[in-house]
């Protein structure tokens, strides 16, 4: 039974042995060794010349023959019979499965094949090669079946179990093998490499050579850039008066070190790049936005109109000025930006709007009682005091008027746009310079020598005071010509003992009305067109406060009966304007019925 067994292994191995052979595309066989009997193909290690057969060697004893027959059929799917037998039909047919399992070996090319007809498989070694099958025991005495199959290395093929079988293939010439795209294939032993020819060299030489000329192009433009945009940083600070700016601070030991100098880029992300939605207001001097800058501090962002040459020293006077004040009701400043094509000031926002919007465009949110006006009024009075005899260099803020006060969220009292305020040293007692301010609230004096004093903001706040009370615009077109002019208009109130009926009639019932009289006659004499005859900034704030603190009834001061000429000044065809003063006539004056803009006005 044993032996029988491993006779049937042996078919099994010549088989598989067979049609391993059978799949090379070339035979190989050993020197001298025929390897085709017609067209069948004998590869090794078979072989059909002389001396290839082993015939059954029975010498020696003792062997037992059986005389039985056996008919056997060897191979898979076929089917034998016997014929002549007599009655009796003999036969038998051969099946196999189709799956057969190998396991690779990379390292020695030889394959552990298991049939499904056997139990398992086994490694002889590990470090076994193709070579030493010979002289390996095919079948041991264990009834283990061990079948060896050698395959070629990648890269060559032939017959693996002749000596110099496995030949070098080309895998140039085999377009599946071949990746080389446009490089060079060379063949090398049991392998190929892609050798790049001078086209691809060329080619990728100019490439990378290009793409180092993009990017020095692209570094060289970003550095021209960077230059050119400092170059120009540094041009609109020199013509912003930057130079103006470090001259007058070291003059000032100081004071000015401050404030902030902004970058643009800060100022342009505060902004939303100066979006118009961010808009706060509107004036003479330039656009103030709102902003919050990157610690979170929101801010009031005041971008200047175009400077010309005459105009740069205001703007710088304005920086100076803010700096050097120090007062709760002065608005403060935080810093500034020189590097823009427009120079830009930053300041505290104030919340609350201008006071001017509260009186002529009144809001149920916020409503104007006539103590909110008192001490609105004592609080500015007490800044322009500070501004003109508390400050270090007397200050005359020189545009006094209800648009350039603001309001926090306290309700408190914030005045602001020093745009054109001058210093003035002690020793001179007044400033002659190009007549600015606004329409009604400008001093008819000053409009007449181009003196600016004190005295001209103590009219300008005059005015405010008259504003406060009426909550009538400092120029309206409603009223007669002849008053069209705050001014004018209270005047001849307080001349016609017509006082109760110019007074705002939301204040009307709850004022007390012997304390409006009081202001109303300290406003008439802040308009006294003699300055000599009007108060300080210190007089009328000591006045303000005492009214507000001690609530003291005031009786009305009678009229002083103080003769005025009057005065004709030309202004534009469809207004006419006319003060109280020496008989003095201006002509081809340009003025502007809104509050809100400057009127500038060069005399001769």
């Amino acid at each position: 039974m044993g032996s029988d067994l491993k006779r049937f292994f042996l078919a099994l191995l010549l088989l598989r042995i067979c049609d391993y052979a059978a799949a090379f595309t070339s035979s190989f066989a050993l020197p001298n060794c025929k390897d085709h009997c017609g067209d069948v193909g004998v590869p090794y290690p078979f072989g059909i010349g002389q001396g290839d057969s082993s015939p059954l060697n029975l010498s020696g004893s003792p062997f037992f023959i059986s005389d039985k027959n056996k008919f056997t059929a060897v191979g898979c799917n076929n089917k034998a019979s016997m014929n002549g037998t007599g009655l009796q039909i003999v036969g038998c047919e051969a099946t196999c499965r189709n799956e057969i399992r190998s396991i690779q070996d990379d390292y020695n090319s030889c394959k552990d094949v298991k049939l499904h007809t056997c139990h398992n498989s086994t490694w002889t070694d590990a470090s076994s090669r193709c070579k030493i099958i010979p002289s390996v025991n095919v079948v041991p005495r264990n009834r283990h079946v061990y079948i060896y199959s050698c395959s070629c290395n990648y890269g060559y093929e032939g017959n693996p179990y002749l000596p110099g079988g496995c030949q070098d293939t080309d895998e140039c010439i085999d377009p599946k093998k071949n990746v080389c795209g446009k490089n060079k294939c060379v063949n090398i032993p049991g392998s190929f490499r892609c050798r790049k020819t001078w086209l691809t060299i060329l080619s990728g030489t100019l490439s990378a050579g290009l793409l180092l000329l993009v990017i020095g192009m692209w570094l060289l433009c970003q550095a021209n850039k960077k230059r050119r945009v400092a170059k120009q940083k540094r041009k609109f600070f020199k013509r912003n008066g930057g130079l103006l700016l470090q001259q007058q601070a070291s003059f000032l030991q100081g004071s000015v070190n401050r404030t902030k100098l902004f970058s643009s880029r800060d100022l342009e992300k505060a902004t939303d790049k100066f979006n118009a939605s961010r808009i706060l207001g509107q004036g003479g001097q330039g656009t103030v936005y709102k902003g919050m800058l990157e610690d979170g501090i929101i801010v009031a962002v005041k971008k200047s109109k175009a400077l010309e040459e005459e105009n740069l020293e205001e703007f710088i006077n304005e920086i100076i000025l803010l700096a050097q004040i120090n007062h709760r009701n002065v608005v403060k400043i935080l810093g500034c930006c020189l590097e823009t094509e427009v120079p830009v000031l930053v300041y505290e926002f104030i919340p609350n709007g201008s006071l001017f919007d509260h009186l002529h465009n009144p809001s149920e949110d916020f409503p104007m009682t006539w103590d909110i006006r008192l001490c609105i009024a004592c609080e500015v009075a007490d800044a322009l005091s500070y501004l003109h005899s508390a400050a270090s260099i007397p200050i005359y803020h020189r545009d006094v008027k209800s648009t350039n006060i603001l309001l926090d969220e306290k309700h408190r009292a914030k005045v602001s746009d020093f745009g054109i305020s001058r210093s003035v040293p002690i020793e001179d007692t007044h400033l002659t310079t190009i007549v600015q301010g606004t329409v009604g609230y400008v001093d008819p004096e000053y409009l007449q020598s181009s003196h600016f004093t004190g005295k001209s903001d103590v009219y300008s706040f005059g005015v405010l005071l008259i504003e406060l009370f009426t909550g009538e615009k400092p120029v309206s077109l409603l009223r007669r010509q002849e008053v069209r002019l705050l001014g004018t208009y209270f005047l001849e109130a307080m001349r016609n003992d017509k006082l109760p009926e110019i007074i705002d009639a939301r204040i009307k019932e709850e004022c007390d009305q012997e304390e409006v009289f009081a202001v109303a006659n300290l406003a008439r004499r802040c308009l006294s067109l003699n300055s000599e005859h009007r108060p300080t900034m210190r007089d009328v704030f000591i006045e303000l406060d005492r009214m507000q603190s001690k609530k003291k009834d005031t009786q009305s001061q009678t009229y002083d009966g103080e003769e005025h000429a009057h005065i004709q000044i030309a202004i534009p065809e469809f207004m006419s304007l006319s003060y109280s003063s020496p008989n003095i006539v201006i002509e081809n004056s340009s003025f502007s019925l809104d509050s809100k803009p400057l009127m500038p006005h060069k005399t001769q």
